[in-house]
């Protein structure tokens, strides 16, 4: 499934994590960790148990319902028995947090996948073991608190995390996993998430970790292809199946030599088209 946003609702607002899927979101997470104060976390393990245990709780198929997690022992415990989890979210991950957490999820016979959320300085270096560990299905970037480790001043450029950014992205891409970006933190600069958003497309990110309903919409606008990439896309491809029945291993496109580079780009932008385009 893609995870063009992924939106998160804090685990002690059960009235916000019942309406959460309703948003258009592709994923919704449940937060037990940074939303949540440390003296809350108990009601809010019990709010969110007792949300995915309702039957009356059904978000559509194709609406991914994770958690992120606090202690994965008392909170995997916790959800060991709930009636609907896709998915966990791990914090703050490095290499030998992973296998922790897979090892307790295979305790509790919990087959879900692990969105590593890779925030901090030994999470990033670490994030090509990361990416590569079999439970997980998705690397998510997380600046803010990466900044916080680093020591680092957050700017509007974000050249601070940069690299940190793009590592997390190349480790995704080379262990065939999705690749979601840090959260925007100005809920009411619309123009600034657009523009984010659309400079993570040019990084390769699947996806964007959302904190607002009224995000969603943007980031799905801003990773949507504009109309003359997706025309030349379907050119492309066009040119590809006809040189395949010829059996021409070279064409061009639009005066253009085309290789298989610009073929996995092409593929690429077609995916991105939403499905009601």
């Amino acid at each position: 499934m893609a995870r063009r946003t992924v939106l998160f609702s804090p685990g002690d607002r059960p009235e916000m994590c019942r309406k959460a899927p309703a948003t258009g979101a592709d994923t919704v997470v449940f937060d037990l960790e940074d939303a949540v104060t440390p003296s809350r976390r108990a009601h809010a393990r019990a709010a969110v148990v007792d949300v995915l245990s309702d039957p009356d709780f059904g978000p559509a198929a194709d609406v991914e319902v994770a958690v992120r997690i606090a202690d994965h022992t008392t909170d995997l415990d916790a959800l060991a028995d709930v009636d609907r989890l896709d998915a966990v979210m791990v914090p703050k991950v490095d290499a030998g947090t992973i296998p922790r957490v897979a090892a307790a999820l295979d305790a509790r016979d919990l087959s879900v996948p692990i969105l590593a959320l890779i925030e901090t300085a030994t999470g990033v270096l670490d994030a090509p073991e990361v990416a590569a560990h079999p439970a997980v299905n998705a690397c998510c970037f997380g600046a803010e608190d990466l900044a916080a480790d680093l020591g680092a001043t957050r700017t509007a450029e974000g050249t601070e995390v940069l690299y940190a950014r793009e590592r997390v992205v190349v480790a995704a891409r080379a262990a065939g996993v999705e690749a979601v970006d840090t959260v925007y933190t100005d809920l009411d600069d619309h123009e600034g998430l657009r523009a984010e958003t659309r400079f993570a497309v040019t990084l390769g990110y699947d996806g964007k970790m959302v904190v607002h309903p009224a995000q969603v919409g943007v980031v799905h606008d801003a990773f949507a292809p504009d109309p003359e990439a997706v025309a030349w896309a379907e050119r492309v491809l066009a040119a590809r199946d006809e040189a395949e029945r010829a059996e021409r291993g070279v064409f061009e496109v639009d005066g253009e030599m085309i290789d298989a580079p610009l073929i996995a780009r092409a593929e690429r932008i077609l995916e991105r088209v939403p499905d009601d385009a």
